[in-house]
């Protein structure tokens, strides 16, 4: 069975959400393309192991994760999310944009509102 453009999305997205919010660093890297780029509001990394650098600090925060919508395309997906996490921070709404090329993420833009999380920057910075 031939996957089409937008499965493929769906599966390297879906795929790479699963194993991140499992903290399964080597589960997300193989969804992820090179080059590579993440931008967050607190964090931007040019490379895959940057950006999973800082994966074990974020899984140990979270407490649960609520998917809200998937949007997904033949190139580029949106997901949104609430993140629970044991901060004071509470729960993020969260969105976060996919661009993909042969079937691999080659950048994710991740956008929140970051003043819950402004006493916490840092711990946040790398």
């Amino acid at each position: 069975m031939t996957l089409t453009a937008q499965e493929q999305t769906r599966h390297a997205v879906r795929g790479y959400h699963e194993a991140r919010f499992r903290g399964d660093a080597a589960g997300a890297a193989a969804h992820l393309g090179e080059p590579f780029h993440f931008q967050s509001p607190f964090i931007s990394s040019g490379d895959r192991t940057g950006h999973l650098a800082t994966l074990p600090g974020f899984v140990s925060i979270v407490t649960g994760v609520d998917l809200i919508s998937e949007l997904y395309g033949e190139a580029e997906a949106t997901l949104v999310y609430d993140v629970h996490t044991a901060t004071p921070a509470g729960t993020q709404r969260t969105a976060e944009h996919f661009r993909l090329e042969n079937g691999k993420i080659v950048s994710i833009m991740l956008v929140f509102d970051a003043a819950p999380w402004q006493s916490m920057t840092a711990h946040i910075k790398p």
